[in-house]
């Protein structure tokens, strides 16, 4: 388990730092985002812990409150949550194709690789599987939203780092939108954490929906085209 205590120490999160990972979130805006008609207006977010309301009453996540927002804007979008606890890329590999082929999803939101780390996975490991569902995602016709993560620095610098440039190369080798990190506003403030020091209470679930919304920015004209 983390102890938020170090999770970030060591890796300063400065304003320069998230200049320059807004300016790759900012070249994938420049994405090529298809008309209604051409999409099923279902959202998929496929990750783990962090977005299957771990540890919090049932319906008050992160994924609840973008539903909200959606009806809130009269958007026929709906969310569907198919996160799981403990989710590896791996795992999430293996159960993509299905969903993807069930659902349909317009859009999917991509939030896995931290159990990789945590579980020593090779980084290679992890890019490939993270490489192979956006890849699987793309040729279903949706588009994805890449969300970065840190590990604690615990595991050394080097391998942390490495870690963390992984999701911004992704997003831009796949040209897809990157959400530069999940957990900005959260991970730095104790009182935002489950007892586990892990986990994010209830109190910081708004932070990272704001986050995520922040990251859709590319979707808003999709997300509010009427119906035809």
């Amino acid at each position: 388990m983390w102890n938020l205590d170090f999770v970030f120490s060591g890796a300063p999160l400065n304003k320069l730092w998230f200049s320059k990972r807004l300016l790759i979130s900012t070249f994938c805006l420049f994405i090529s985002i298809p008309s209604f008609a051409q999409t099923n207006p279902v959202i998929l977010v496929f990750g783990d812990s962090l977005s299957a309301e771990y540890g919090l009453e049932r319906n008050s996540g992160w994924v609840n409150l973008l539903q909200g927002k959606l009806q809130k804007e009269k958007s026929v979008w709906q969310v569907f949550n198919a996160s799981i606890s403990g989710e590896t890329s791996a795992g999430g590999l293996t159960r993509l194709p299905q969903i993807l082929s069930q659902k349909k999803p317009g859009i999917v939101l991509l939030e896995l690789g931290a159990n990789d780390a945590l579980r020593g996975l090779s980084l290679t490991e992890t890019k490939n599987n993270l490489r192979k569902m956006i890849a699987l995602s793309k040729k279903s016709g949706a588009q994805v939203l890449l969300f970065g993560m840190r590990i604690p620095p615990n595991y050394g610098q080097q391998y942390t780092e490495a870690f963390f440039r992984l999701y911004p190369t992704l997003a831009r080798e796949e040209k897809i939108a990157l959400l530069p990190f999940f957990l900005d506003g959260v991970a730095s403030k104790p009182e935002l954490f489950q007892a586990d020091r892990l986990h994010p209470n209830e109190k910081a679930q708004n932070q990272l929906f704001q986050n995520v919304w922040a990251a859709m920015k590319p979707y808003y004209p999709l997300l509010t085209e009427k119906q035809k």
